[in-house]
């Protein structure tokens, strides 16, 4: 879970355990990840966490920690398994209780460093993130659609996501993903809009992350063909139809013509 709306990522401090990937091979070209990790803010010691499995980079189901129950990404998948909530939910009591230990005696900074040097890597570095919006759909007006937010290559997962139309910020229908974790360590998230296209609209996804000066808005306004007026459709017709009927007679004007220069250069004599 990001930080929570309107709350200013520069004022929060944010202290996290990963257990990222905790992946097994399929097969040569697959690859079954396991994604956990629990969050504490100073701000308000606010909690947040995230525990999902997922295939290739999709998203199989995610544990919604605050109703402990599994959701499925797709509601299909829940006919042929099941994923009992509760591992997720001991897992992250696991991992909240390590983060409560290490704060107690300030072992975070030296586990970290200890983390490090046991698995030979460097510690990450904070990365702003990448926006790009765009419609689920073809636009058309008057026809519902969705508007999508991606952000994408970023860490750590820490993000606020909100939707302006016109300006003024939407929060009805608004709906968003887990934190999808990518082959490099970093982070994608996807955001959704529902949206009834009008002439003159336009949305801005605005998002928020340790790695931006300050937020960051993305721009859209749906790029709709401008509608042929009547009159125009008529003259336009009228001119076609006109062009066809020169066309025919100036095609049997010369067929005629034709017809005649060939009986002249070719008289009949008689019988």
């Amino acid at each position: 879970m990001g930080a929570g709306r309107g709350v200013p990522m520069a004022q929060l401090a944010l202290l996290t355990l990963l257990a990222l990937p905790g992946a097994g091979a399929v097969t040569a070209e697959n690859m079954l990840s396991q994604v956990a990790f629990y969050q504490l803010a100073d701000l308000a010691q606010r909690e947040a966490g995230e525990f999902m499995f997922e295939f290739d980079q999709d998203e199989i189901f995610h544990v919604d920690l605050e109703r402990k129950e599994t959701v499925w990404r797709l509601p299909d998948f829940g006919k042929f398994t099941i994923f009992e909530a509760q591992g997720a939910l001991g897992n992250m009591a696991v991992l909240k209780k390590n983060m409560e230990i290490m704060i107690k005696k300030n072992m975070l900074k030296k586990n970290m460093e200890i983390m490090i040097k046991r698995f030979n890597r460097t510690q990450a570095q904070t990365v702003p993130p990448e926006v790009t919006v765009f419609p689920e759909d073809p636009v058309e007006l008057g026809e519902p659609n969705i508007l999508i937010c991606f952000v994408d290559k970023f860490f750590p997962p820490v993000l606020s996501v909100t939707w302006l139309k016109n300006g003024q910020e939407v929060t009805e229908g608004v709906s968003e993903t887990d934190f999808y974790p990518r082959p490099d360590y970093s982070f994608r998230k996807f955001s959704y809009l529902p949206f009834l296209p009008s002439q003159g609209d336009f949305y801005d996804c605005r998002v928020e992350h340790w790695g931006l000066p300050e937020p960051f808005t993305k721009h859209w306004e749906a790029q709709v063909p401008t509608p042929v007026p009547e009159t125009t459709e008529t003259l336009v017709c009228a001119l076609g139809l006109a062009v066809g009927i020169i066309g025919i007679i100036a095609g049997t004007i010369l067929i005629i013509k034709g017809m005649k220069m060939n009986a002249a250069r070719n008289p009949r004599g008689p019988l």
